[in-house]
């Protein structure tokens, strides 16, 4: 990579065996630096050092993590990630960096979305060959702009075509899921121990900071609770509806419960955008 002043984080816990991210970027050709982000919590911590080295896994301290962390809730419950995401930061600055991009660690593949301006499907998903180019372009467009993150866009977003209204190519939304691109000098907290990425992006959106899907990238990763580890207990015991409703804590003018209407239906968030993200404009182009 051009950019030496950034690394990747993978999140993880529980499955030393079984980190789909890393094989996925060795496959699509990153040489750039990866680090393991592991909570001193997790019991496979050992199998993790034995896999991808000593210097590679990096332990924090998950309790010292939560009892900095707004978890939305009055429960002891740490089997989550919010705790790793808010970790990487100080994670990142130690190891000498500047820049970095959290993932987790189910993903399959990473795809670029092409136009094939058909209104019946997503368009051309073509396998990225290249990472290194891919993660050199969006940091560049990060440095230059004042994001506080941005991210790839996931499969969801392109659900019913490229006329869906979510953004698939006709715009950007004003979100960050799973993939975000962050630095160490634009610090923010992620909040609550469920729906953290969402819970976030809609707070500290809300409040005028910046945050930005790029659809033209995507990652592909397993359904929600198809693998064991990871966050697949936390969603098992307490459902769909709990983890949803920590985001109406957060922002109950825009935000509610619906059902999602996909294969396996369920209870999720859904927004009112227009009551969510206030739409500034700049003082330059005040007329008088």
């Amino acid at each position: 990579m051009i950019n030496k002043d950034f690394c990747v984080c993978i999140l993880t816990h529980g499955r030393p065996d079984k980190v789909l991210t890393y094989k996925t970027l060795l496959k699509c050709g990153y040489t750039g630096e990866v680090y393991f982000v592991v909570d001193n919590e997790d019991k496979t911590v050992d199998r993790y050092r034995e896999n991808f080295g000593d210097e590679r896994v990096i332990v924090f301290d998950k309790k010292a993590m939560a009892d900095s962390t707004d978890e939305c809730n009055n429960w002891d419950y740490r089997k989550v990630g919010v705790h790793a995401r808010n970790a990487c930061f100080d994670i990142a600055k130690k190891l000498g960096y500047t820049y970095f991009i959290q993932l987790d660690d189910d993903y399959t593949a990473f795809k670029f979305m092409i136009d094939t301006k058909s209104t019946e499907n997503c368009g051309d998903r073509k396998s990225i060959k290249n990472i290194d180019k891919v993660f050199d372009l969006l940091l560049s467009y990060y440095k230059d702009n004042n994001f506080l993150a941005i991210a790839m866009a996931q499969g969801g977003d392109f659900i019913g075509g490229i006329n869906n209204g979510v953004g698939s190519y006709r715009f950007s939304k004003r979100k960050c899921m799973n993939s975000w691109i962050c630095s160490t000098k634009r610090r923010f907290k992620f909040i609550g121990s469920f729906n953290d990425d969402v819970n976030t992006y809609t707070i500290l959106g809300s409040r005028g900071n910046l945050f930005l899907t790029i659809p033209l990238v995507s990652i592909d990763q397993p359904a929600t609770q198809s693998g064991k580890g990871g966050m697949t207990e936390a969603y098992k015991l307490t459902g769909t509806y709990i983890k949803s409703f920590h985001t109406i804590l957060m922002h109950p003018s825009s935000v509610k419960v619906a059902m999602m209407r996909t294969q396996n239906i369920r209870l999720h968030h859904s927004f009112d955008w227009k009551y969510t993200m206030p739409m500034i404009i700049s003082d330059v182009y005040k007329i008088f």
